[in-house]
């Protein structure tokens, strides 16, 4: 399920290539590590669809909590849009705390920040102190 979290950007579970090019997006964050479980299409394939429909990719998968490294990257990949972003894991909370963090450091309020996220059907609560 895609969620939208505001106006510039949804967050989601595991995209499938043959979905990619009806989405209405200029970025896709892909936030899976390859092979985190059986079936789950590549980042190869991914970005493959993604090119052959003319929208940006950004691989960052995160696995065990984020970095620094990470949270820059989700920062660079949302300015670098020029249009929708969609990020996505396999359940979308990576993707929205990601999302969250980048954010912060980027200026959004903390509180702003909770509620756009509540809105979109996720608690941003346990990272409630990394958001400023």
């Amino acid at each position: 399920m895609i969620r939208p979290v505001d106006d510039e950007t949804m967050v989601g579970g595991q995209l499938y290539p043959e979905r990619i090019a009806d989405l209405g997006v200029k970025m896709i964050v892909n936030n899976r590590p390859d092979q985190e479980e059986p079936g789950q299409p590549t980042s190869a394939e991914i970005e493959a669809a993604a090119a052959a429909a003319g929208i940006g990719y950004r691989h960052i998968p995160v696995a065990g909590g984020f970095s620094d490294a990470q949270v820059q990257a989700m920062i660079e990949a949302l300015s670098a849009a020029d249009g929708p972003v969609l990020a996505f894991c396999k359940s979308g909370m990576r993707s929205i705390y990601l999302w969250a963090l980048a954010r912060a450091r980027m200026g959004d309020g903390a509180d702003a920040l909770l509620e756009k996220g509540a809105a979109a059907g996720y608690d941003l609560s346990p990272i409630r102190g990394y958001l400023g």
